[in-house]
């Protein structure tokens, strides 16, 4: 009697094994689909904010976040700005420029914050954090048509070693993911950048771990005629970057017939910039920086 008692639980235990095999199965195609089309993450609601998958690597997705006005999504020719999070290379914090991307995207402008390898979680190097913003860049200008941005008005920022990637989204050429096409360039046309890690040079910040791609990593030893036109913060107190390194930085950009303001704040040292009582200050200098290249409005 037992036995026939355990054999008559055969057939529910088969319908059981086939219900789960077929949401098993609902599942797979629901996560295939998401990881083809971009993710609703917010619900600020004038505000569409969505996530991108850039590319896949064996251990690591990345993705960048794009917020516009819901109200502008049919409009053409607009103006954008991808931000790197700092971190030394090594840090990771994916929400450091969420409130600036809100607030330039308020005004009119495609903004992006994206994500990159670091040491901490992905044991990289910083020659994968720079491939990473090269990638990025790439693919913010290949998809510029469909979302309605002026691929020649596309703007980089970040803080400490994120402003490291975004300058060096223009002066590293050829320190480049293999997988990328470098027919499509990744050169920002604008810069903003907060006590950023511009000079890798012996006497600079990182050496020690980027010297076997200097100079080529370091955005202080590539600069050229052409390079964009640039916003640059800083405190007299960063223990990092000395007021020296941003004034050296200017006036090599002014020597190729360029154009960097730099802003210097007393006391205040590295990181200073996302603090509320600097922020008051820093930001209405950057709209007016962006409004005066015709990115947002006066």
């Amino acid at each position: 009697m037992r036995h026939c008692g355990f054999f008559s639980y055969i057939p529910h235990m088969k319908k059981l094994v086939s219900g789960f095999l077929f949401w098993l199965a609902v599942m797979m195609l629901v996560n295939t689909i998401r990881a083809q089309q971009p993710m609703r993450i917010d619900s600020l609601p004038d505000l569409r904010i969505r996530t991108w998958i850039v590319k896949r690597l064996d251990s690591f997705e990345q993705v960048i976040r794009v917020y516009e006005r819901a109200a502008d999504t049919l409009q053409k020719g607009r103006p954008a700005a991808v931000f790197f999070f700092g971190g030394g290379w090594n840090g990771r914090n994916i929400e450091q420029f969420h409130d600036q991307s809100v607030h330039l995207a308020r005004k009119g402008m495609v903004t992006i914050i994206a994500d990159y390898r670091v040491k901490s979680i992905n044991g990289t190097t910083p020659l994968q954090s720079l491939h990473d913003a090269r990638s990025a860049m790439r693919f913010v200008r290949s998809h510029a048509p469909a979302w309605g941005i002026d691929p020649n008005r596309i703007a980089a920022g970040g803080g400490s070693a994120g402003g490291h990637l975004a300058a060096a989204c223009y002066t590293s050429d050829g320190l480049d993911d293999p997988q990328d096409d470098r027919a499509i360039s990744s050169r920002p046309d604008l810069l903003l950048l907060f006590n950023p890690v511009i000079d890798n040079g012996p006497d600079g910040y990182g050496y020690a771990r980027v010297k076997d791609w200097f100079p080529a990593f370091s955005p202080m030893h590539g600069i050229r005629k052409g390079f964009p036109p640039s916003i640059f913060f800083l405190g007299t107190k960063d223990d990092l970057i000395p007021v020296s390194t941003a004034e050296a930085f200017r006036e090599k950009i002014r020597a190729v017939g360029g154009r960097c303001d730099v802003h210097l704040y007393e006391g205040a040292g590295h990181g200073f910039f996302n603090q509320p009582r600097y922020r008051s200050d820093i930001w209405p200098k950057v709209d007016a920086f962006l409004a005066e290249h015709g990115y947002v409005k006066p």
